[in-house]
């Protein structure tokens, strides 16, 4: 399993011969040094519907024909976007012939803002555990610390965790730094900080400060085989 970074919250991961992302916020995302119609996905899976999340999920899954994995809410709204989708909520999973999908809790918002300036509720956020090829990928999402993640590290072993360490609209440095220890994860490697000045963040700072130094900061376009 290859997985890839491409700022913000966007991951990339390539498994038994599919193509999946994750939160593909890529048109002005300036950390992302690739253009969404590079893009080539089997699967998008979304945690939440706000527009740096959500990102180029509609052009990217109706030119690759792909499968967007989605709250219910904000899978039910992307569906009247000519969108083949697979709803899902929190607490539930789905075994795919990529892979197994579960959605986990997430503290934060879920709405998208249409061209034309209206907001569209789109249910509640979530986080992602993602397993295939006997290993387990958590995404956090946008989230507040929350006790259950120690639930989520006990129930589950995680190769690899995406934690948010922005700070402002997520979890900062020091929430993150305890989520990483109730995860037990084996690489963490933060996110969704330095798209914009209010979360601006040291991930380098936040890595080292990890107990047991499993932390790992990847640049845009940077990969982990696991």
């Amino acid at each position: 399993m290859k997985v890839t970074y491409y700022g913000h919250s966007v991951v990339a991961i390539e498994t038994n011969g599919k193509s999946i992302w994750i939160d593909p916020f890529i048109t002005g995302n300036d950390q992302c040094h690739i253009k969404a119609d590079e893009v080539k996905a089997d699967v998008i899976l979304l945690t939440h519907g706000h527009n740096d999340h959500v990102g180029d999920t509609v052009d990217i899954a109706k030119r690759n024909n792909a499968l967007v994995v989605a709250p219910f809410e904000l899978a039910n709204y992307l569906g009247t976007k000519d969108v083949e989708t697979h709803p899902m909520h929190i607490g539930g999973a789905y075994q795919f012939d990529f892979g197994k999908v579960k959605l986990t809790q997430a503290f934060h918002g879920s709405s998208y803002a249409e061209e034309d300036g209206t907001v569209i509720y789109t249910g509640m956020p979530a986080g992602i555990l993602f397993t295939a090829e006997d290993k387990t990928v958590y995404h956090a999402g946008d989230t507040a610390l929350f006790s259950d993640m120690k639930l989520i590290g006990d129930q589950n072993y995680i190769n690899l965790a995406f934690l948010p360490i922005g700070d402002n609209f997520t979890m900062g440095p020091e929430d993150a730094s305890i989520a990483a220890s109730w995860l037990k994860a084996n690489y963490v490697v933060p996110v969704h900080y330095n798209t914009f000045p209010v979360i601006e963040q040291d991930p380098e700072a936040f890595v080292n400060e990890l107990e047991g130094k499993k932390g790992q900061v990847l640049k845009s376009g940077e990969s982990i085989e696991l």
